[in-house]
């Protein structure tokens, strides 16, 4: 094993394992990483918890979920990304080519603007009924015009123009302002309403896709070679990339219902996480998710901080942080095109 790989190996979990300890502390209420690892202890049952209820409950109930579901959140949108650009050819690729976030946006407006589902169906709920049905419109579509990667973009493309366009007219024709305002918040992500049930969903959601993932780790490494390539070394081209989309799409669907449109993570983290570990997928999906989690740990920190008492949303930061970056990965690879 190279040097390089031990560092990531350990220092990976390491820096989440830190990284979500400090940033449960920070905010208004001080609260120590001491104080977090014993509500930890105790919620888990090692002993009894030491912290006075109130802060047991900021930690707890509050900063903790909101911190795991946004090293969640980092890591399947980053591993969803890597996938995608390697299953479609595209470094543009991210995991909302497919529409899947315009769809889920246009799935919560409907339940929060226009009432559907009569109260009994959730935001969340809504906003992944949406993202189903946007990838639904992709397959088909994308089936209907051959089937071939440059037809899913496109297609991916027509549904996201189109969802955006549904999501704009329910907002324009039936919201008042205060309802726009909420709902433009969630559109450009938010993490301000985590809990631990959605925590435990987007998390076992991603340990299933990205088991998945591992396991055609070795296929997505012979897509890179083009699908003639593949389709020599015995990979069922048609059936796979079908697979693999899915699975994606059902990540990328369930991230959405809980936390909103957060842009760049999905199209940045793969490549930058590539010029550490290489293109080989058995080790490129794993070291991803970590470096997306400990990236998306911070950056949620700093927009419910910065601004205190105001939030910024997630999605403006991630952008800010994220164009930037892409541009100095482009500029890197310029020579390489």
């Amino acid at each position: 094993m190279s040097l390089r790989t031990l560092l990531l190996t350990v220092g990976g979990p390491a820096a989440l394992l830190l990284s979500v300890a400090v940033a449960v502390t920070i905010g208004p209420a001080d609260i120590s990483t001491g104080d977090v690892w014993a509500s930890v202890a105790a919620h888990l049952g090692f002993g009894e918890s030491t912290l006075a209820p109130l802060r047991d409950g900021i930690v707890w109930n509050l900063r903790m979920p909101r911190t795991l579901l946004a090293a969640v959140c980092g890591a399947g949108l980053a591993v969803c990304g890597a996938v995608m650009q390697s299953l479609l050819r595209n470094p543009l690729a991210d995991p909302f080519v497919l529409g899947v976030s315009s769809g889920a946006s246009t799935g919560a407006v409907a339940v929060v603007v226009l009432g559907v589902g009569g109260g009994v169906v959730s935001l969340s709920a809504g906003a992944f009924v949406g993202a189903l049905l946007s990838f639904a419109m992709v397959l088909l579509l994308s089936h209907v015009l051959g089937g071939s990667t440059d037809r899913v973009v496109l297609s991916g493309v027509a549904a996201m123009q189109l969802f955006s366009a549904l999501t704009s007219f329910i907002v324009l024709t039936s919201a008042d302002a205060e309802t726009t305002r909420g709902v433009l918040f969630w559109l450009l992500g938010s993490l301000s309403g985590a809990d631990w049930g959605q925590v435990v969903l987007c998390a076992v959601v991603l340990a299933v896709v990205l088991a998945v993932c591992l396991g055609y780790a070795r296929t997505l490494d012979a897509f890179a070679f083009g699908d003639d390539a593949a389709a020599g070394l015995g990979v069922r081209v048609a059936r796979t990339r079908l697979a693999l989309l899915c699975a994606t799409a059902l990540l990328t669907a369930a991230l959405v219902s809980c936390a909103g449109a957060i842009g760049f993570v999905g199209l940045v983290l793969p490549h930058a996480t590539r010029a550490l570990t290489g293109s080989g997928h058995a080790r490129l999906l794993p070291v991803t998710a970590l470096t997306g989690a400990v990236f998306l740990v911070w950056v949620d920190t700093a927009a419910r901080t910065v601004l205190d008492p105001q939030e910024v949303p997630v999605g403006v930061v991630t952008s800010l942080i994220g164009v930037p970056a892409f541009v100095a990965v482009l500029y890197r690879g310029r020579g390489k095109a």
